[in-house]
């Protein structure tokens, strides 16, 4: 397989990539404010691909300021290039976001839309922790990206930032058990499948009393599984009915478990409470699935959640969007744009080799005539 470099290189590869990049692409540059100035670029096709050399093929700023001399793309020297980049997150976040709307959304066997939400980390030069966020949203029918966002270390894991239709089944772990994500996904009509987290998304029986999870576990034996009514309130007028569904865990996995809450505990300088330590022992997660839904079946779904994990893990080590090559926040958000592009544009490509064609790409719609 090329590099991606060679395919920027050769002209022909290169219309083919465009032919899947959105209509009014180039245009848009423009309007976005990525190419006020034509000045030492020949214009908006140039231009991307001066950036992808250094987003998409990992080249330094002065790197790709020398291969695009050489490809004939334009004079701009690392300074330029620099700048040519801050100006263009608008006009990437535009294209990643219509190139996700094209991939089609296809309804999964269960007849809704299944949805798995999460959140990765990205670290600037020299950090320790995280700086920024990119919450992202794949549909299980087609592993593809549905929705997208980039905030700061300040933007928390929460439903109430990804748009919910009726009907859509939301999976998420425990940084999205609250009420509040809870109440955002039902009012929009859709269902929830999450992973319990005890203090953050306390439950309560048909008396509305506090219902104790890890004694309504204890009856459980070695390899059994159970559920009950639960509530969730999030106000006092406001109760949301739900099931708990518990798993006791295998041996293995149960001292994986505890082992893991203490090296967390060593880490933060903190004790591990019995309590947390005997909870570890189950798997516990609340959903509000109609009773249609069994118990299996709800948790079999819920397993799928990792192919988010696995989406996440092909961008920092395929794409290299683990750590940022930058310090300055404007040029950040345009580099995570770009590689949020890359990603989408690489889902946009997949999805047509499905259906791949002798010559290799999607046929214009329109047809040549020949004298």
């Amino acid at each position: 397989m090329r590099q991606p470099l060679a395919v920027l290189e050769e002209l022909d590869d290169w219309e083919v990539l465009c032919s899947f990049l959105p209509d009014g692409w180039q245009d848009k540059a423009r309007e976005c404010g990525a190419l006020t100035r034509a000045r030492g670029i020949g214009g908006a096709d140039s231009l991307l691909r001066v950036l992808l050399i250094h987003i998409a093929c990992g080249c330094s700023l002065a790197e790709t300021s020398v291969r695009a001399e050489q490809m004939g793309l334009g004079k701009l020297n690392q300074s330029a290039v620099f700048k040519r980049l801050r100006a263009a997150e608008e006009w990437f976040r535009w294209m990643a976001d219509e190139i996700r709307a094209s991939l089609g959304i296809v309804k999964p066997q269960t007849g809704q839309r299944v949805r798995v939400v999460d959140a990765t980390a990205v670290s600037e030069p020299g950090s320790t922790g995280t700086d920024w966020r990119i919450h992202y949203a794949i549909n299980l029918a087609t592993l593809q990206c549905d929705f997208f966002q980039l905030t700061d270390v300040h933007g928390g894991e929460t439903w109430r930032r990804f748009p919910v239709a009726s009907g859509d089944i939301m999976l998420g772990d425990r940084g999205y058990a609250n009420p509040n994500g809870v109440q955002h996904v039902v009012d929009a009509g859709g269902e929830v499948v999450v992973r319990l987290n005890r203090e953050a998304l306390p439950l309560f029986d048909k008396a509305q009393k506090r219902l104790d999870v890890v004694k309504v576990a204890g009856k459980l034996k070695p390899t059994r599984n159970m559920e009950c009514p639960a509530w969730v309130h999030n106000g006092k007028d406001t109760q949301i009915k739900g099931r708990l569904l518990i798993v006791r865990r295998g041996k293995q996995a149960t001292e994986y478990a505890q082992k893991k809450l203490r090296q967390q505990a060593s880490k933060k300088q903190t004790t591990v409470t019995e309590a947390s330590l005997e909870a570890a022992r189950y798997f516990f997660a609340w959903t509000t699935l109609p009773s249609t839904w069994s118990r299996k079946q709800v948790l079999e779904l819920y397993r799928s959640r990792w192919q988010i994990e696995l989406a996440f893990k092909r961008m920092k080590s395929i794409m290299d969007l683990g750590h940022l090559p930058k310090t300055d926040p404007e040029s950040c958000r345009a580099w995570l744009h770009g590689k949020l592009l890359t990603a989408l544009l690489v889902e946009r490509m997949i999805g047509a080799a499905k259906t791949i064609s002798p010559w290799g790409y999607e046929l214009d719609s329109a047809t040549e005539q020949v004298a």
